[in-house]
């Protein structure tokens, strides 16, 4: 099989924010969203906000498990208050940038239209701190961008991130063996396996749905009438984001010969995709038979991996 990958632009804040602490040792944004799980599975977050990633997965509990399949390491800082966050910041800058995150893009008011909390998660590189500014590469597309502390600070307290801690950041990343990008690939399919199965010991918000039947029943709710806020996260988030892991995780699967699998990531990421142009133009009931289609492919995605691993 031969997957057409995509090129171009989106919301891998965390991939990108990663690949820039690697440097010239990284592999790319692809095989880093990969090897965090992020594209296999689908949740309705609490019963009612849609992501095409796996039940009960945040980015924070697939980076670990990411960067062990990658061959790096790193120290993570959290918690405590805004005058100790500040210093250990101010301190581990002294020795290079530093990966921050989650933090609540509302905040990050050198974006146009932010004004203030949106309960929307990002990842940023903290490259410096002086004048009661903080300069950082934000990976939605604002290199060198700066921001007065106060509002810095206000978005790392991340107050309305639904998961994680508040001042979270990872510094002293270290590539502790080398790893080809196949063999990253070839070691993140236990952990895909895992997610696609649902089998974490993780507890989600009551209500959370994973899979076929999340699917379905975002479709029975666009198909019922699409309210304008799931549509603005779908058209602006989670569509944009849903189809390129699919279609980067269908590139990475083809690199190692897993082309079933391959195959079927490719038909959820040009289902996903499809979706973007009936929610715009509100043909809700085109939407809702692309998702009915996706439903049953995790199933057999699930199935094609397990074979794979086996073989």
């Amino acid at each position: 099989m031969n997957y057409f990958p995509y090129v171009g632009s989106g919301p891998y804040c965390y991939a990108n924010s990663f690949s820039m602490m690697f440097g010239e040792a990284s592999l790319s944004p692809a095989v880093i969203e990969f090897a965090t799980g992020s594209p296999f599975g689908m949740q309705l977050h609490g019963g009612a906000m849609p992501f095409f990633d796996p039940y009960g997965w945040t980015p924070e509990a697939g980076f670990d498990d990411a960067l062990a399949a990658m061959g790096w390491t790193s120290v993570v800082m959290r918690g405590g208050s805004e005058a100790e966050a500040l210093a250990r910041l101010a301190n581990a800058l002294a020795a290079g940038p530093v990966w921050v995150g989650p933090v609540e893009m509302g905040h990050l008011r050198h974006q146009p239209g932010m004004r203030g909390a949106i309960g929307a998660d990002h990842y940023v590189v903290v490259l410096a701190l002086r004048d009661g500014l903080v300069e950082m590469h934000d990976p939605q597309g604002h290199p060198h961008a700066t921001l007065p502390l106060a509002d810095f600070m206000a978005a790392w307290r991340g107050e309305t991130v639904d998961y994680g801690e508040p001042f979270t950041m990872r510094t002293d990343f270290r590539r502790a063996e080398v790893v080809t990008e196949e063999e990253a690939i070839r070691r993140a399919l236990p952990a895909a396996i895992r997610w696609l199965a649902m089998d974490r010991d993780l507890q989600p918000p009551p209500g959370t749905l994973g899979n076929e039947a999340a699917v379905l029943a975002l479709a029975d709710r666009v198909a019922a009438g699409c309210d304008d806020d799931l549509r603005g996260h779908l058209i602006h988030f989670a569509v944009r984001v849903g189809a390129r892991r699919a279609a980067d995780a269908a590139r990475c699967l083809t690199r190692i010969g897993r082309d079933t699998a391959a195959g079927i990531m490719g038909r959820q990421a040009r289902l996903i995709g499809a979706l973007q142009y009936p929610l715009v133009a509100r043909d809700d009931v085109m939407a809702a038979a692309h998702l009915r289609a996706l439903a049953p492919t995790y199933r057999e995605l699930l199935a094609a991996l397990e074979s794979a691993v086996a073989s």
